[in-house]
């Protein structure tokens, strides 16, 4: 799926094409260089190769799989990480100098983005299961990855990455977030466990038709599929 609607991120003249990975995982590439978010167990065993700055938003192996970072950080020594710390403790010795432990409030330049971090905790799955940290990045004040969370920037949002299916939510909280944010554009994530009969199900329930989604336009991409910001 294709869109050359020519408004996001980046500078004047430099689109950003986001390519749609498995799961939570989204490649950004702009001006010749490439940003990977959450190249986790899900997601292609090369995703993060190439990249020259991987974000992970917390440590679940669907989001955080060792092997797809070791795999980046060896293929290419400019290759750098920024995550949480709970993830960056488990790379930093075989990788010093390379991996940068990030929180909630901070900035930061990678693979010509800037990045900034928002939120702190991972939704609640169950009362009974401890809470983990995670963290969001909003790239150019214009992309929004929330990780496994329902994080509000506190800024009108372009591209908002939507964590449609999980453990952790339900349809009438996603289409809430939706509708809280009022992106432009929300582009399914978080769809690795959806079956092909519950598609059109969220399709109508996040598209136009659906119960109040505040205008975004609704975009699924399958896996491989790019559109330009």
């Amino acid at each position: 799926m294709e869109s050359n609607t020519p408004t996001g991120p980046g500078e004047p003249g430099e689109p950003t094409r986001l390519t749609k990975k498995g799961h939570a995982c989204v490649r950004l590439e702009k001006a010749g260089r490439t940003l990977v978010i959450d190249p986790g167990g899900f997601s292609e065993p090369d995703a993060a190769v190439g990249a020259e700055a991987v974000l992970v938003t917390h440590e679940h192996p669907d989001h955080f799989a060792e092997d797809r970072l070791r795999a980046a950080l060896e293929a290419d020594p400019a290759t750098e990480i920024w995550t949480l710390e709970s993830v960056a403790r488990q790379l930093t010795a075989a990788f010093p100098g390379r991996v940068h432990t990030v929180g909630n409030g901070d900035t930061f330049e990678a693979a010509g983005f800037e990045v900034e971090v928002h939120g702190e905790l991972h939704a609640v799955i169950h009362p009974d299961l401890p809470r983990i940290t995670n963290v969001g990045y909003l790239l150019d004040g214009s992309v929004f990855h929330p990780g496994d969370a329902l994080t509000v920037p506190g800024r009108p949002v372009d591209t908002l990455l939507l964590p449609v299916h999980a453990p952790w939510n339900k349809i009438a909280e996603i289409v809430d977030y939706l509708r809280e944010v009022r992106p432009r554009r929300a582009v399914d994530v978080h769809d690795g466990l959806l079956s092909e009969q519950a598609r059109p199900v969220y399709d109508r329930m996040l598209g136009p038709d659906g119960p109040g989604v505040a205008g975004a336009d609704h975009e699924r991409l399958a896996p491989g599929a790019a559109l330009t910001l």
